[in-house]
């Protein structure tokens, strides 16, 4: 098999797992909503869309209509329709879900997005000029969302994102099997057209400064996501590949990811999980996922837990990994000790501690790391004050420094980090910085 050709297999491979609904499934989906009063989903999603709402617009033929509602509380619907967790927000909340099937909230919402996204529509005109500027650090769903709900106010604003493409995780984290690349760049391309200017290849702290920022523009938002995979500080960690890299290698270049037979994911988190569909669905023969607590204590939702199973990757609990065994150069396996679980960590979760004289080996010539990432030490760097290694923030998402907002996963100190709850930081750090500028009203 040539290049190209693998390339289109590895493609087909991770494309996307549920296939867009037609307009007859769409309209047998959305004549089940009993479009509740004071609706449950809609509380249940961290961004209010009015799901009811959309959904009667899609029964009545108005998709542009149902896409406007959508954007009109969500700037980044297409992203969330594919990636939310729906399962435990809105679907989760649906009235239905108890004695019935819950409406497929999610997959209706990615019809109407895919509807002007296919169709080259824009649902928002531009606004009248304010006269005022607002420069938006990072490129991810918070800042995106922050950017475009300031361009629609009519606000000057400036992206500055570090990487070639804006887009964050959605872009280069996020396994194709759930979003490919080309939708979040879709959704990067429509905040442009709302006015927002995207200057990639800036980053803060080396071409950009904090000061000269809040010189040029009456307000500054940081959306800096997290730091790098750390390190598990284990003899042959240098052969260890970062699953973040792992994902984005995946999406951007996919034939040039080299996938070993036997692979070792550590972590138990959705990412780990993306990691192990990776190698799988990539010709791994074992796939193998170790984990130093069990199943109960796993980060990655429940519903990404079942579909793993089915994918065929196996689970190592209760393991710790302590080393990487290496010959003639080439990988050959991950050494770890059986974990036995005590008292509550910082967590919440119990502590594992290693049982002694219970080494093993996993045979691998791949192993692959997905144990979260590291706070920002960007955010100490600029002078800000922290809450528990992330930028501190008030109600309206202002720092410890006067007009200079922050939002998304480098302030998540409480609760789970999620794409949606970055686009939800997004509109509230955007009033915020709205009402500064031109006053309430």
């Amino acid at each position: 098999m040539n290049e190209n050709a693998a390339w289109t297999a590895d493609r087909e491979a991770l494309k996307e797992a549920l296939p867009p609904l037609t307009p007859h499934e769409a309209l047998v989906e959305a004549t089940r909503c009993l479009m509740c009063f004071d609706a449950p989903c809609t509380h249940a999603c961290p961004t209010h869309i009015d799901i009811p709402k959309f959904i009667k617009k899609i029964y009545t033929g108005n998709l542009r209509g149902s896409a406007r509602t959508i954007l009109e509380s969500n700037l980044l619907g297409a992203t969330c329709a594919r990636v939310c967790p729906v399962q435990e927000l809105c679907e989760g909340a649906c009235v239905l879900g108890s004695e019935h099937k819950p409406i497929a909230i999610g997959r209706l919402q990615r019809f109407a997005m895919d509807y002007i996204y296919c169709k080259g529509a824009d649902v928002f005109a531009k606004a009248a000029p304010t006269g005022k500027k607002v420069a938006v650090v990072g490129g991810g769903p918070a800042g995106l969302s922050c950017a475009g709900e300031l361009a629609k106010r009519g606000h000057e604003v400036t992206l500055f994102e570090k990487r070639e493409y804006a887009g964050g995780l959605s872009t280069f984290g996020i396994i194709g099997l759930r979003e490919p690349v080309v939708i979040a760049l879709a959704e990067v391309e429509m905040i442009e057209r709302l006015g927002v200017r995207v200057e990639t290849h800036r980053e803060i702290g080396k071409d950009l400064q904090l000061a000269e920022l809040q010189s040029n523009f009456g307000a500054v938002f940081l959306g800096l996501g997290l730091g790098a995979t750390p390190n598990l500080g284990i003899p042959g960690e240098e052969q260890i590949l970062d699953g973040l890299d792992y994902i984005e290698q995946s999406k951007m270049n996919g034939h040039a990811l080299k996938v070993g037979k036997n692979v070792v994911v550590i972590g138990a988190g959705n990412t780990a999980i993306d990691c192990a569909t990776i190698a799988k669905r990539l010709g791994a023969e074992h796939v193998t996922m170790i984990y130093r607590r069990t199943a109960s204590e796993m980060t990655a939702y429940p519903h990404e837990y079942d579909f793993i199973k089915k994918e065929g990757v196996r689970f190592e609990f209760l393991s710790q990994p302590i080393r990487v065994h290496v010959k003639n150069g080439v990988v050959a396996g991950l050494e770890c000790v059986h974990m036995v679980l005590g008292p509550k960590d910082a967590s919440g979760r119990p502590a594992p501690r290693p049982v002694e004289g219970s080494h093993f080996v996993i045979e691998g010539d791949q192993v692959v790391k997905a144990i979260g990432q590291e706070k920002s030490s960007l955010a100490a760097r600029l002078n800000l004050k922290l809450h528990r290694g992330y930028i501190a923030v008030d109600e309206t998402l202002q720092t410890s420094l006067p007009g200079v907002y922050a939002g998304g996963d480098c302030i998540r100190a409480v609760g789970a980090a999620s794409t949606v709850m970055a686009v939800q930081d997004g509109k509230i750090a955007a009033r915020a910085i709205h009402e500064r500028l031109v006053g309430r009203g």
